[in-house]
């Protein structure tokens, strides 16, 4: 399964990929439209010793958001690993489990505008589209989307390489 995969080596704090999320949430699909509308990112970039670090939910192979949801709104794809409680027959109650136990801090309450009741919002791997929009629009390639495995081999290949020329 695909996961959002982050070379942290190569983030520059730009923020493209928080503002293309909302972008894609949004019902225009465009920044500004998102920004009207007060859609929020639904993944961060905090500073942490100076260095931007992207945070998003990481699907997790036993997501705690997915146990503590009362509603059972919050579940695990099966086939994809995508964990949302969106588009599935329970709905959420805003009781708030999952971002209590998200370790990650990867989950939001929206804000419920136009009487739209307030639910909890995390990362949906943007489940409409072949790339998550972050993915897509990261200047740096700081974002991949990609399998696991195929990601720890890279990073090995590149931690080799210095290893080798050095010989």
């Amino acid at each position: 399964m695909k996961q959002i995969m982050v070379h942290l080596e190569k983030c520059n704090g730009c923020m493209t990929c928080t503002l293309a999320c909302a972008a894609a949430h949004s019902l225009s699909g465009t920044i500004t439209g998102a920004m009207a509308e007060g859609v929020k990112p639904r993944l961060w970039v905090e500073a942490v010793k100076g260095r931007p670090v992207p945070l998003l939910c990481r699907h997790c192979e036993e997501p705690a958001c997915v146990e503590a949801c009362m509603a059972g709104a919050m579940q695990k794809d099966p086939v994809t690993g995508n964990v949302s409680n969106e588009g599935n027959e329970q709905t959420c109650v805003g009781c708030w489990m999952c971002i209590m136990a998200c370790p990650y801090g990867a989950i939001i309450q929206s804000e419920g505008v136009g009487g739209q009741p307030r639910v909890a919002l995390k990362c949906d791997l943007c489940r409409d589209r072949e790339v998550p929009a972050c993915v897509a629009s990261c200047p740096t390639r700081a974002l991949e989307f990609v399998e696991v495995d195929d990601f720890a081999g890279k990073k090995r290949k590149e931690a080799a390489r210095p290893i080798a020329e050095a010989v």
